[in-house]
């Protein structure tokens, strides 16, 4: 009986030190920008009346984790 085995490794090219520095800045300003998103819908959504919250079928304590409920799982 034969047997054959293949393993390949690809790995990427190590980035140099000005690339990774520009890339973690690039990554700091979406971060940045995604969280002042939610927080222009978090304020918008306070702003709300609970009837029209009610409409939405949120309650004002649920208004948190509507917004972020794409970040976790509970």
């Amino acid at each position: 009986m034969a047997t054959a085995s293949t393993e390949i490794h690809i790995s990427e090219p190590q980035k140099g030190f000005f690339a990774r520095v520009f890339d973690a800045m690039i990554h700091r300003i979406e971060t940045q920008g995604n969280m002042a998103s939610r927080r222009r819908m978090i304020e918008t959504l306070e702003a709300k009346s609970d009837a029209e919250l009610a409409k939405m079928g949120l309650r004002r304590e649920n208004i948190v984790h509507h917004v972020f409920r794409d970040l976790y799982y509970v």
